[in-house]
């Protein structure tokens, strides 16, 4: 009944695969018509298979101060910590292993 309730109160999903790791985005209502989303971190455990799950929930009154933080924070270490570092490059591998899957 609990997961049932979960997926009532859910607007939209984003799924993001990330080599070892999934991220999810979720849009989720409030019993008061209200929207927050939770980014959850899910990572495989090899030695049992199982998955960990790491949960933020960001509110509306916090999105700006958090993807301004977000951008900043990624700004400085695409321009300052790793200038050189080719950060397309998984990007890349990506489109060409879907374009692979395709053909």
């Amino acid at each position: 009944m609990m997961e049932e309730n979960k997926d009532k109160n859910s607007i939209f999903s984003k799924r993001v695969k990330a080599g070892k790791r999934t991220y999810f985005f979720d849009v989720r209502s409030t019993k008061g018509n209200d929207y927050f989303l939770t980014i959850t971190e899910s990572t495989r455990k090899f030695e049992d298979g199982n998955y960990v799950k790491s949960k933020i929930f960001l509110y509306k009154e916090d999105f700006n101060k958090f993807v301004e933080a977000l951008n900043e924070t990624v700004k400085h270490v695409k321009s300052e910590l790793l200038p050189e570092y080719d950060f397309d490059e998984f990007t890349r591998k990506e489109s060409t292993d879907d374009s692979e899957v395709s053909a």
